[in-house]
């Protein structure tokens, strides 16, 4: 996490629905996080070290599986998946972007 103001900030919004998600991708990858963005939508970030040199494909056939797991309801409502492997918000212009929008989410519509 960027800072400790933005972790503060996405982690207010975080819901047993979203905690749950993080305890089941946790089980599988080094690190996961998840929110509920607003009433339709989740965000999850998820840091593993087997996504470094993978495509956004390859990377989310690693994920797909896992997420088969949740309940149906909870898998239509995830709209914002960032996966990233550890360091690379520290090398990429584009994983810095979609881990800030994590992070500092931008104001719902709904």
């Amino acid at each position: 996490m960027s800072n400790k103001t933005a972790a503060l900030e996405w982690e207010q919004l975080r819901t047993d629905e979203s905690r749950h998600v993080e305890e089941v991708l946790r089980q599988h990858f080094e690190a996961a996080d998840a929110y509920r963005y607003n009433p339709a939508s989740l965000r999850v970030r998820i840091t593993d070290s087997r996504f470094r040199g993978k495509s956004r494909e390859e990377r989310d056939d690693l994920v797909e599986p896992v997420l088969a797991t949740l309940d149906e309801d909870t898998q239509a409502d995830i709209m914002n998946i960032v996966l990233l492997c550890p360091n690379e918000v520290d090398e990429s212009f584009q994983a810095r972007i979609n881990n800030e929008e994590f992070e500092n989410p931008s104001r719902s519509m709904l």
